[in-house]
């Protein structure tokens, strides 16, 4: 039996961050994050999946679960 990996939906993982930072602008977040606001940019867009460790950060500065950024599931 073949287990598949379900498929990540980053642009929506994007969407989520996106909406999460809301005024902020992405150079605060970015430097907050310990990553470029170039990668950042391609994080909310999609174009990137965040780190471990940028998702912990994101969890830590806006009070979600990582899984709720990840799936749009739980808090």
């Amino acid at each position: 039996m073949v287990t598949r990996r379900p498929k990540t939906d980053l642009s929506a993982i994007g969407a989520r961050i996106r909406a999460l930072r809301g005024d902020l602008l992405q150079e605060d977040l970015a430097s907050y994050l310990h990553i470029r606001q170039g990668q950042l940019s391609k994080i909310e867009r999609g174009k990137a999946a965040p780190s471990v460790g940028v998702l912990v950060l994101l969890s830590d500065r806006f009070h979600k679960s990582v899984d709720w950024i990840l799936r749009g599931e739980g808090h």
